[in-house]
């Protein structure tokens, strides 16, 4: 088992601290990180925590999965690699371009004859 651990299903007010201090119970806490909207800066409900050792972090799995924080039942897993995401043709490199504009392409008025 790795020593990251993927924290689901928190509370929307729960922050680094509180998360940190809960996993403090079960052993020592790496880092403690609640996942944040870049945009309003609101909780997404999850986060990650790594812990010290594989065998704390299977502790904390086995003792703190399902267990109630800020009123609510958090699952507790191990996390996942995170994945490579493909580049698709449409953002690029560099995430902009939509490929044209949105009112017709071509020049001039309507020739009806």
């Amino acid at each position: 088992m790795a020593n990251k651990l993927f924290i689901g299903s928190l509370a929307y007010s729960v922050g680094d601290d509180e998360l940190k201090d809960m996993f403090a119970t079960v052993g020592t806490v790496v880092s403690a990180s609640v996942i944040k909207d870049r945009d309003s800066g609101q909780s997404k409900g999850f986060g990650f925590v790594e812990m010290s050792s594989d065998d704390e972090a299977a502790k904390a799995v086995k003792e703190l999965n399902g267990k109630e924080l800020s009123g609510r039942a958090i699952n507790v897993s191990e996390a996942r690699p995170r994945e490579e995401r493909p580049r698709d043709s449409f953002r690029g490199g560099n995430g902009g371009g939509n490929g044209g504009g949105g009112y017709g392409s071509g020049g001039g008025r309507d020739r009806r004859y």
